[in-house]
């Protein structure tokens, strides 16, 4: 094969001269850009059976049935269906013997004429991983980032080889099939936030793990978990929704973690007359934080998201590390309002200003792009561990220069004070339950709920597994969820 200067052109033309290849390109607004390169770099007669734009919603109805949305999970399954099927049932009898058959959909919105609307893509493939063999699927979901409907469209292109190169000949090999996702793209262009594998091609395939390793490698910030702990796409479980964030590293979630965000609730609800339903209660696992630590393994990650789901919450695991990104995140899935929940030991870390330095502004500037956002924090007491005194968010001191600054969040109603028994308040971090299940001190089982006890004791009795130990670096780390 004759190379090109454009390593895209060069994956599409090595698919063209396979002749072991065989399938049909079905788009969906934005162009038609993923078919065109096939025909642009020549040989396309040996690789597309078929080409269809449906870009009229009528004319998309009419094919592959009515739909909800068009730039959705469920038209590009759709339209995967009917491509696949139809192009077996034509054409299986004269050549299956010799070709892998594949079906590629996308669906997209690229930046409107007027503007202001969500740009965004569905991309999939249905294809065989051998002769004869039963399809599998890769399915994702990709953000586009580009300013001009143009770049989005190209971008849109390049991610549909890359896509289609990657499952026909790197399915063995999942993480390696998505590190090849956004080459020649860039993460600064496309933000891939979502993806599904399924069938033979996939032994042992795990969704929940490839969606980690998005966050790992950057192509997402973070990806969402919902309350049986599948993966979910972020934009849609959030949108229009009122949601309550505490981050921490919940290895495993205790009994305060929980009593800090039922309490968040509590004055959450009642500041934005919420009903029930319209509230995510959502724990944050910061994989930022947790290579600063040592990295942890993605086992040891999941592992942590089943007993926050056990817990009944809904997980946010990202690499998000201070916390206007993680409010400008938020506003980006398009929340209507976000309450973070903290305690005073972390709120204390936010005043520190040494966190900002990469900012011109400052500790001014991340205050405004936090609390830009109808943003607010909910701020649970701890005591002092050396005169066991109650600190709360309004007796919180700070540097002296930053006094003015907290009064005027404090005034504003920007930081709130979460109430609390005070007479029964302890303060006590992940690492304390973590340290007496290891040691077999049983009154661990205090710390945390029966749920989570129990999920625990599981894994202890070898039915699943629980990490039982972390490096030296992370065990010195003091715990800061509480």
């Amino acid at each position: 094969m004759q190379r090109t200067i454009d390593p895209t052109a060069d994956r599409a033309l090595a698919i063209n001269l396979d002749q072991g290849v065989y399938g049909t390109f079905a788009e969906i607004g934005a162009g038609q850009e993923v078919a065109r390169w096939f025909f642009a770099v020549g040989g396309a007669a040996g690789t597309v059976a078929k080409t269809m734009s449906a870009y009229d919603m009528t004319v998309s109805d009419s094919i592959y049935g009515k739909a909800a949305r068009y730039v959705s999970r469920e038209r590009v399954e759709e339209m995967l269906d009917h491509e696949y099927d139809l192009l077996r049932e034509r054409l299986d009898a004269s050549r299956g013997e010799r070709t892998r058959f594949f079906a590629f959909a996308d669906t997209a919105a690229a930046r409107s004429y007027s503007g202001g609307n969500e740009c965004h893509a569905w991309l999939g493939v249905r294809f065989q991983h051998a002769f004869r063999s039963e399809p599998s699927h890769v399915i994702l979901h990709a953000r586009l980032l580009d300013p001009t409907n143009a770049r989005q469209q190209e971008a849109v292109g390049r991610l549909g080889v890359n896509l289609l190169h990657a499952a026909l000949n790197v399915c063995r090999d999942p993480k390696a099939m998505i590190e090849l996702l956004l080459d020649e793209i860039g993460r600064d262009r496309i933000e891939i936030d979502w993806i599904s594998v399924r069938g033979p091609a996939f032994p042992g395939g795990d969704a929940r793990l490839l969606c980690l390793h998005l966050v790992r490698i950057g192509f997402t910030p973070a990806i969402l978990f919902d309350g049986d702990g599948e993966p979910q796409l972020a934009s849609e479980a959030l949108r229009h929704a009122s949601v309550l964030v505490e981050r921490g590293r919940f290895d495993p979630v205790t009994r305060l973690n929980l009593e800090m965000m039922a309490a968040a609730r509590e004055a959450f609800a009642a500041e934005g007359g919420d009903a029930a339903q319209d509230i995510r209660e959502i724990m944050e696992i910061t994989m930022h934080n947790l290579r600063d630590r040592g990295q942890a393994d993605d086992g040891d990650v999941l592992a942590r998201v089943e007993l926050l789901t056990a817990a009944g919450k809904m997980v946010l695991v990202s690499d998000i590390g201070a916390f206007h990104d993680l409010g400008e995140y938020l506003a980006a899935r398009r929340v209507l309002r976000t309450g973070l929940v903290l305690g005073v030991p972390l709120l204390r870390e936010v005043f520190n200003e040494g966190h900002y330095k990469s900012l011109p502004g400052g500790i001014l500037e991340a205050f405004g792009r936090l609390f830009t956002h109808a943003v607010r924090l909910y701020v649970y007491p701890t005591r002092d561990v050396i005169d066991g005194r109650v600190i709360t968010a309004d007796t919180l001191q700070v540097s002296p220069h930053l006094v003015h600054l907290l009064d005027h969040l404090r005034v504003n109603a920007l930081i709130r004070h979460l109430p609390c028994n005070e007479e029964t308040l302890r303060t006590y971090s992940s690492d304390e339950v973590r340290s007496r299940i290891c040691s077999g001190d049983p009154s661990w089982k205090e710390l945390v709920t029966p749920e989570v006890a129990a999920r625990i004791e599981k894994r202890k009795s070898g039915q699943d597994s629980f990490p039982t130990h972390r490096n030296a670096a992370e065990r010195s780390q003091v715990g800061k969820e509480s």
